[in-house]
């Protein structure tokens, strides 16, 4: 199952607010999903950000893709950064030649 993070329309028409889920990348926009990651609100001046950052990079460590939008209010948020920041502190595991003994 593809998870990705994305926007999941609220709100009353010409008003919207969005919830940012992690969600089936086969499930509809507004349809089903697996938690809410957190809230924006577009209108408000200045826009109105509430992610909860833990559980964002939960997500994004276990391969949830977020879309353009997403991944922008994550920027924002601060929880982009510290999850390429943990992604970038980890170095990646180096295989073994055969000439190297064990």
């Amino acid at each position: 199952m593809a998870v990705k993070l994305r926007l999941m329309r609220m709100g009353k028409k010409k008003q919207p607010t969005y919830r940012v889920v992690a969600a089936d990348s086969h499930s509809p926009r507004d349809g089903r999903f697996i938690e809410i990651v957190g809230t924006y609100q577009p209108r408000a001046e200045p826009s109105g950000i509430n992610i909860d950052n833990e559980r964002a990079i939960a997500w994004l460590q276990k391969g949830a893709q977020p879309t353009e939008t997403v991944k922008k209010i994550l920027v924002i948020s601060g929880a982009w950064a510290q999850f390429d920041g943990e992604r970038a502190a980890k170095p990646a595991p180096r295989a073994k030649s055969r000439n190297e003994s064990a």
